[in-house]
């Protein structure tokens, strides 16, 4: 292979990276957002789509309405429907954030079509991305004319740590060769370790969508002048969400010092697993700060995205030290140092 060939390999390969790690920050930040607008309750500040309030940009004042806003509005939403500006702007900037997602998703689809010839799942993984990108798109428009259905709304967020996931695995597997991965002793226990980790971090995830759809109910029926009295009233729910985080917490504890105990030197997995545990923490602390300060709004986003960001860094580090067997060879790749 001559050098300018292997030059134009190597900075198509750093601009997918590169693109890749944006895409999936882009995604993160898009979580938080939509969490944003969830603790605002900004679901139905547009409540048409995909123009808000009848127009591409939306109104800033209530005279910019048809005096009857409310019958053409309201038929849907009970009649319950009321201008917002601040409630409008955050639902119609969410949109606007997920339209960039989108063309971040496809611009990383467009930069990983050179991988077709020498890393194959890394196109059509790339793909898949872009066609849930797409199909989450459409799920957002039935959030609205389901009128924030819990069961749409929660189908809608785990959508996105599928897709969270999908970048995750083309980012990892990418820069497989380029950052140091350590050796471990002990391998199997560690994996079958991080398996749970992920599988019980999971399900606490979809416990805590469950709290999300008892608080929703709860704030219909007390109104904000009850937020005191939320958490007493969402059910069993809470609590079993409550108490489930310690167990996640000691199998993050565990996860370190295994690693700890097995790794030789230090390396991404390390600095990852680190970073992981300090993100439980943080999670928890979210968590009693919901739980005990009558659900501060600004938590609420904070909490969610967090959990999405553990349950992503647990998917890395898995793939990571299992490189060898989850990630197919790269014969192409290794042809690289091979001059032609």
């Amino acid at each position: 292979m001559t050098n300018s060939r292997l030059i134009d390999q190597n900075n198509s390969n750093r601009l997918f990276r590169r693109l890749a790690l944006l895409t999936v920050v882009v995604v993160y930040l898009l979580i938080l957002i939509g969490g944003i607008v969830r603790s605002t309750g900004s679901g139905m500040g547009c409540p048409d789509w995909p123009k808000c309030f009848g127009s591409w940009v939306p109104p800033t004042e209530v005279s910019q309405l048809p005096p009857n806003y409310q019958e053409i509005y309201g038929a849907k939403l009970k009649g319950e429907v009321e201008f917002n500006p601040t409630k409008t702007w955050i639902e119609y900037l969410n949109r606007l954030f997920g339209a960039f997602t989108g063309v971040l998703v496809f611009g990383t689809l467009l930069a990983s079509i050179p991988f077709l010839k020498k890393d194959r799942p890394i196109f059509y993984m790339s793909l898949t991305a872009f066609l849930l990108t797409g199909f989450q798109g459409w799920l957002g428009s039935k959030v609205v004319s389901a009128e924030l259905s819990p069961f749409i709304v929660t189908l809608h967020m785990l959508l996105a740590i599928v897709i969270v996931f999908v970048l995750l695995y083309v980012m990892a597997r990418s820069y497989v060769g380029k950052v140091k991965v350590e050796k471990l002793g002990n391998k199997p226990l560690i994996d079958k370790w991080l398996k749970w980790t992920i599988g019980l971090s999971l399900l606490q995830v979809l416990i805590g969508t469950q709290v999300r759809e008892a608080m929703d109910d709860v704030i219909v029926n007390l109104g904000n002048e009850g937020r005191n009295k939320w958490v007493e009233n969402l059910g069993i729910s809470f609590y079993i969400h409550r108490s489930y985080s310690i167990i996640i917490l000691v199998l993050h504890v565990g996860l370190v010092y295994l690693l700890s105990k097995h790794i030789q030197t230090k390396g991404i997995v390390s600095k990852l697993s680190n970073a992981l545990l300090a993100t439980i923490i943080v999670e928890i602390v979210t968590g009693i700060i919901l739980a005990y300060l009558s659900v501060p709004a600004v938590a609420q986003p904070i909490h969610l995205t967090l959990a999405t960001v553990a349950v992503g860094m647990q998917f890395v580090v898995w793939l990571l030290i299992n490189a060898e067997s989850v990630f197919t060879q790269k014969t192409a790749l290794k042809a690289e140092n091979i001059n032609v």
